[in-house]
């Protein structure tokens, strides 16, 4: 591949114009965006407040905002700069049921919008060649948004993408690191995920009266279950089968005909998740023989596990000890999460960090606890803090063709965990 064009930066001036408009920002996006989402949580595919809250923000500071694109209502895209090469910052913002913003996704959608508000700052100033984009990305939690979005050419053509980039914010001792002093994470790396539903049928009947006349429907869910419970001493450490039952019947004197239930089967690789995937599928289909009921599996996008691009993770550690930030570049031991951003990163170099929040020793994410932690000044700080970093990293790709060589020949490289 021939090396592609570079461009004279002065990368202490880009910084200084960077962290100058974040910190500028930094008290109308804690207010504009961080609260105003962390107050309206919303879920996969509904996010209509988040939606017109951050299309309007980017409005008022004179960004052409492009709304519901790439056919997903709550999706949106606003874009700087002509010709060059592109980096696109990815921006999540829905929610969990009952939980809110126990990921922190109001913390992701500010580090993102800091980012891009940040970047473009610099590179309109400086005058520098290259498109920056934010691109707003729904339904991370559940319906695999960014699956959606690549369909449906968001990022299309990969080859002119040079960059995705977005982070995540963590409780600090998920970090696993053995330096208490880190205060993020550059290579990030999450779990493949199967996720699907299966629905059971069977036939009703009174419970009580001919119960032999009914089919259980209920009874291949909870068999399904149990199959499942017995193979988990069977899966390796870093593997993950989980599951709920979603409708398990509307009366107990009434055999259930119909049962639903929801499942997320994940491993470290695509090819140990679909290996895996098969023996789940065994074990509910043994439980629908088993109780004569019939059952269907519906799929959902499959989460592809995410790849750490090793140049671009090298970079946003360089740029994060510029501001008095320590970064640890690799995970110590895997974190056995999953997110759509995975997807991402099998079709343009990409780059998804993760920064610390302040939080009790014991909190954990998808918790009340850290929902609350979102919500605090500390953890604003701390995606402050993170977004100068991300966006510097956009800078420097969009700067420097070698940089933008090498992250896609990391790109291109196998997946080690296969």
């Amino acid at each position: 591949m021939p090396a592609s064009a570079s461009f004279s930066v002065d990368l202490d001036k880009a910084r200084e114009l960077v962290n100058g408009r974040i910190d500028q920002l930094s008290e109308d996006l804690r207010h504009s965006v961080n609260k105003a989402l962390h107050d309206n949580p919303e879920l996969a595919f509904k996010e209509f407040i988040a939606h017109d809250t951050l299309t309007a923000y980017l409005e008022r500071l004179g960004f052409d905002v492009r709304r519901s694109t790439h056919g997903l209502e709550t999706s949106f895209e606003a874009t700087l700069g002509q010709g060059g090469r592109q980096v696109v910052i990815c921006c999540e913002y829905d929610a969990l049921p009952r939980i809110g913003h126990a990921c922190g996704h109001n913390l992701i959608a500010t580090s993102s919008m800091a980012a891009f508000l940040g970047a473009a700052h610099a590179l309109s100033a400086l005058e520098m060649p290259g498109r920056l984009r934010i691109l707003g990305t729904p339904a991370e939690e559940s319906g695999g948004g960014k699956a959606v979005l690549i369909a449906n050419g968001a990022f299309d053509p990969p080859e002119d993408v040079a960059a995705a980039i977005m982070a995540h914010p963590v409780s600090a001792h998920s970090l696993h690191a053995r330096d208490s002093g880190y205060s993020g994470l550059a290579g990030l790396l999450f779990l493949a995920s199967h996720k699907f539903r299966v629905e059971f049928g069977g036939k009703p009947a009174h419970a009580a009266g001919e119960p032999w006349n009914g089919t259980n429907a209920l009874d291949a869910a909870v068999a399904a279950y149990c199959n499942v419970a017995v193979l988990r001493q069977q899966i390796r450490p870093d593997e993950r089968i989980h599951a709920i039952i979603e409708e398990g019947g509307v009366a107990s004197n009434i055999i259930p005909d119909y049962t639903r239930m929801n499942w997320s089967v994940r491993a470290p690789s695509m090819g140990g998740a679909d290996k895996l995937l098969e023996r789940v599928r065994k074990c509910i289909e043994a439980a629908a023989m088993a109780t004569g009921c019939t059952h269907e599996f519906i799929k959902s996008p499959t989460y592809m596990n995410l790849r750490a691009n090793d140049t671009l993770c090298e970079a946003y550690v360089e740029d994060m000890a510029r501001i008095g930030e320590k970064v640890q570049l690799h995970q110590e031991k895997p974190y056995t999460a999953s997110t759509d951003m995975g997807n991402v990163s099998y079709t343009v170099p990409s780059f998804h960090g993760a920064f610390a929040v302040p939080t009790a020793p014991d909190v954990a994410i998808h918790s009340p606890q850290f929902a609350a932690a979102a919500a605090t000044d500390e953890a604003h700080a701390a995606a402050i803090k993170c977004s100068k970093g991300m966006a510097m990293l956009a800078l420097r790709v969009l700067a420097d063709g070698s940089m933008a060589d090498a992250a896609r020949r990391d790109f291109e490289q196998p997946d080690p965990v296969e």
